[in-house]
């Protein structure tokens, strides 16, 4: 498995939130190869983490980011990490 791990800056949380939960969940969510996703937030800092069945499906969610982040959110990086392990 792998993981796509973004941080973003929030400029609206009030907006960004509902566009949140109501698309990008689940556009994310539906998308080939996801397995599990949670998304933080702590002040106007956002952490996503998003695990994908394959390297080449946690790729792919990663090209979608940044053109998926909702109005008010700068994505400030996106990388695809290898899952070593969980609990």
């Amino acid at each position: 498995m792998h993981a796509v791990v973004a941080r973003v800056t929030i400029s609206d949380p009030d907006a960004s939130e509902p566009v949140l939960r109501e698309q990008v969940v689940p556009r994310v969510s539906q998308a080939p190869g996801f397995v599990a996703g949670y998304w933080t937030r702590k002040d106007n800092t956002g952490v996503s983490m998003t695990i994908w069945e394959s390297e080449e499906a946690a790729n792919a969610a990663s090209e979608m980011v940044r053109p998926s982040a909702p109005e008010g959110v700068t994505v400030e990086s996106v990388e695809v990490r290898e899952v070593v392990a969980s609990a």
